[in-house]
């Protein structure tokens, strides 16, 4: 049997549950996740091999309107990052959520006329249909807004039928030798990781307190074999944000540390000694050279 291989953008409005799918498929924690909307905001990579395939899955931002609360330069660097993720993949999988329709679904359907490669539409959170009998109907509806390649209900969260999506997925990778090494998941460095992994927490904890002007950078990574030294600077927009984040007494600061400290020594498989910190950061949300020089770059 060949080899095959090829890339597949995993797309959808926010807050579908593209990056719980990625996670379930690759049966590790690549993306991070939240109930919060745009909770990534990077194309991330996680690379499956099994046998003679390999998947490379492309995680992306929610596709969203710009409007008059989300017209910043993060807001149009997210949607660039969805949009430029389309190109040039074998395969497309379209995320939407339930027996729902928005006018954001609308937008990224739109976005999938030029795309010339198959797309399959994954319905997802099934579990949480309460009237099944409404599942098929819709199914017909949706089906008849474009030809899709399939049309699969899953549970992300519960693994429902994903591994017929996987097998849908599989018959449109293409010949062609492997990209990456057979053991490798994700094409991101660890350092990537652990930001994320404490942004996660930021947001799991303080969603509702605080809005998205909150990025994290990785000042030290430093493994010295048995222990990990990491130093994580969060940076908000607002005195009052970092307030926030401190807590009282400096307990909610401590509280974010030590959940990101666990799942990075889950990931990194060692000792973690962390340290955070919160610095404000004036605009940086809406200003294009800072975002670059925090890794908001779509090279």
């Amino acid at each position: 049997m060949n080899e095959t291989c090829g890339f597949v953008a995993i797309v959808g409005r926010p807050n579908v549950g593209k990056s719980t799918l990625m996670n379930r498929i690759l049966g590790q924690k690549i993306s991070i996740t939240s109930r919060r909307p745009q909770t990534t905001r990077h194309q991330v990579m996680g690379i499956k091999t099994e046998g003679e395939a390999q998947f490379i899955y492309v995680d992306t931002p929610g596709i969203h309107i710009l409007g008059r609360d989300r017209n910043k330069a993060i807001n149009r660097f997210m949607n660039q990052a969805a949009t430029q993720a389309l190109r040039d993949v074998d395969c497309v999988v379209f995320i939407v959520d339930r027996t729902r329709w928005t006018e954001e679904d609308q937008v990224v359907l739109q976005r999938l006329e030029h795309v010339e490669a198959p797309v399959i539409l994954a319905v997802n959170k099934v579990d949480r249909i309460e009237d099944k009998s409404t599942l098929l109907p819709w199914l017909a509806d949706v089906g008849a807004r474009r030809e899709f390649a399939a049309i699969i209900p899953v549970s992300a969260k519960h693994g429902t039928n994903v591994s017929e999506l996987e097998g849908e997925v599989a018959k449109h990778l293409p010949e062609g030798m492997h990209h990456f090494p057979d053991d490798q998941v994700t094409d991101r460095s660890q350092r990537f990781l652990a930001a994320e992994l404490v942004r996660e927490k930021i947001m799991r904890q303080l969603g509702d307190e605080l809005p998205y002007q909150v990025t994290v950078e990785i000042e030290e990574f430093r493994d010295e074999g048995k222990i990990v030294h990491i130093s994580a600077l969060i940076l908000v927009e607002r005195s009052g944000q970092k307030k926030i984040l401190i807590g009282d007494k400096g307990e909610r600061i401590k509280s974010i540390g030590r959940e990101a400290r666990i799942d990075m020594e889950r990931a990194l498989d060692t000792k973690v000694m962390l340290n955070l910190w919160v610095k404000v950061k004036r605009g940086w949300s809406d200003d294009e050279r800072a975002l670059k020089s925090l890794g908001y770059d779509l090279d």
